[in-house]
């Protein structure tokens, strides 16, 4: 086994009792990133001497005693969202060519704290907006997109080039090419973890989490990220847990809740199929199925466009104006959509997202998580713009991507995302995993306790 294809949990354990050294982990890292990044694209940028240079200094200092912790000599991508000091940050967009932060994002200080080191920026849909990431494929099967907008990371994890890579969730950017890529993505409760230095999509949805190769390594990741930040107005003043302390500790007796309504009602047959699988591997361990009504159903979407849109267009103003023409087509369309949505209908939206809230605290009382497929279907091939469902519908590809990922980004609620299995064709199918506010324990331990009875976490991509 080549030390790129450790997970970050068994990396750190090597790291830490000198199995392994820091920079023969990046070496066998960038070794993998130079072999694949031809037929996938998932950087925007590569930091390949800072890199060396940080995996050399974390290696002294683990020699030396000073040993961090589980993340210390761990190699990460940084969405190109996220500010990185003196490394380009263009939100994979002309409209940002040549722009070169000179501070780090919240989260980039907390991993480089716990001695991360960056490999590099991975590619976006420009400015988030969007579930495709054009500039990317999947490392399933290169005909098919990765998903997005946080395709680099998940295609630069899913590939083996990184045991991590952060990414930020607005209608399921995280979860979408988790999903897609087969990997593990964990979108954290609303407010837990800061956006501080992070290009907004729309203030009052963006979430930011990891990508990872399994569940242990999102709690890792997570325990270093999270906390309060008087800088993000969104972030919150709560207590972060041990992550790690409860992660093995079963389910049995939990209270798994599946929607009779809403997720289920356009899947493919294997989604279907795989789902219905991963629940009864959940019951198996010891948790309990409950059905459950998804409130407020045929309002998701609509309250989704009708927050996002102006709050990206409100963002993008300026820029529009003067600089309309460095927009891709797609995300141009999008911003002046959304300065045609009027205020009185934006402020709607939200009172409807309020009553969803509600609503769904209520649904909760009864259930400990709510498990659902993660998309309506496997990776779709690169530039197709709909989907055909079997009784003639057609359904737009984006709007089918985001379908099954925002209602939780609309609550706020923590969700994972964890393969399941694959279709005939060897694509990754996957599930969602939803908790109540800031009980991210609860859906890693359910997650922990799926992986642990199943052989689909984990896997990495051969590159086809």
């Amino acid at each position: 086994m080549q030390p790129y294809e450790l997970s970050l949990t068994e990396a750190a354990e090597q790291i830490r009792s000198r199995q392994l050294s820091p920079v023969e982990l990046v070496d066998s890292c960038l070794a993998r990133l130079d072999a694949v990044e031809p037929s996938i694209s998932a950087f925007a940028t590569v930091t390949a001497d800072r890199a060396r240079a940080a995996a050399t200094a974390a290696e002294r200092d683990i020699a030396g005693g000073d040993y961090r912790g589980p993340l210390h000599g761990i190699p990460v991508g940084i969405k190109d969202l996220y500010d990185v000091e003196g490394v380009p940050c263009t939100s994979s967009s002309r409209v940002r060519a040549g722009r070169v932060p000179t501070a780090d994002s919240a989260v980039v200080e907390r991993l480089r704290r716990a001695g991360m080191v960056l490999l590099g920026n991975t590619h976006t849909h420009e400015f988030a907006y969007g579930a495709i990431t054009p500039t990317t494929r999947n490392p399933w099967n290169t005909d098919r997109i990765p998903g997005g907008s946080s395709g680099g990371s998940g295609a630069a994890v899913a590939a083996g080039v990184c045991t991590v890579a952060m990414g930020t969730d607005t209608a399921g950017s995280i979860r979408i090419p988790s999903a897609l890529c087969g990997t593990v993505g964990l979108k954290p409760t609303y407010g837990r973890v800061s956006r501080r230095g992070i290009t907004p999509l729309s203030w009052s949805l963006d979430h930011a989490g990891p990508l990872t190769r399994d569940v242990s390594d999102a709690a890792l990741v997570l325990a270093a990220t999270a906390g309060h930040d008087r800088a993000d107005p969104a972030s919150l003043d709560v207590p972060v847990p041990d992550y790690l302390a409860t992660l093995d500790h079963g389910i049995d007796r939990l209270r798994v809740g599946v929607p009779s309504n809403f997720y289920f009602d356009q899947v493919s047959p294997e989604v279907d199929r795989a789902v219905r699988a991963a629940l009864a591997v959940l019951e198996g361990a010891g948790a309990r199925l409950r059905e459950v009504t998804i409130p407020y159903a045929d309002q998701i979407l609509s309250a989704e466009w009708a927050i996002m849109l102006p709050e990206a267009s409100a963002y993008h103003q300026r820029t529009l104006r003067s600089s309309a023409e460095l927009y891709q087509p797609d995300v141009r369309g999008l911003l002046e959509a959304g300065e045609l949505i009027l205020a009185t209908d934006y402020i709607k939206a939200l009172r409807v997202r309020t009553l969803m809230q509600h609503a769904w605290e209520t649904m909760f009382q009864d259930i400990d998580i709510l498990v659902t497929p993660g998309m309506p279907v496997a990776a779709p091939l690169a530039g197709a713009e709909t989907h055909q469902w079997p009784d003639g519908t057609t359904e737009d590809v984006t709007t089918m991507l985001v379908r099954l990922t925002s209602p939780t980004d609309l609550t706020g609620l923590p969700t994972l995302a964890i393969p399941v299995g694959s279709d005939a064709d060897g694509m990754p199918l996957g599930i969602q995993i939803t908790g109540r506010p800031f009980d991210e324990q609860t859906v890693l331990r359910a997650g922990q306790a799926y992986q642990t009875a199943s052989d689909t976490v984990g896997q990495i991509a051969r590159v086809t």
